[in-house]
């Protein structure tokens, strides 16, 4: 199966079933993302909240952060994923 059958329903599916596949996929998605985003909220407010109690107890994050940081691993692109 290739990207674009995966992505696509087969080419003896009409067009209006072809956009309804399409808009179904992008509500979904849209959905998902709404609530991936809720969570990130989520985890960010968490965060904060041990950043500030650290800091309550006089540990200095901004030197700790430059000794501990690490490179930031470059994502691939979706369609390499997607393979």
């Amino acid at each position: 199966m290739t990207e674009k059958q995966a992505a696509t329903p087969d080419k003896g599916v009409s067009k209006d079933e072809q956009i309804g596949f399409h808009k179904g996929a992008l509500s979904t998605l849209a959905k998902e993302r709404t609530e991936m985003m809720k969570i990130l909220n989520i985890v960010e407010q968490l965060m904060q909240m041990h950043v500030k109690a650290l800091q309550e107890l006089g540990i200095d994050l901004t030197k700790s952060a430059k000794t501990e940081a690490k490179p930031v691993k470059k994502s691939k692109p979706i369609d390499d994923l997607l393979k």
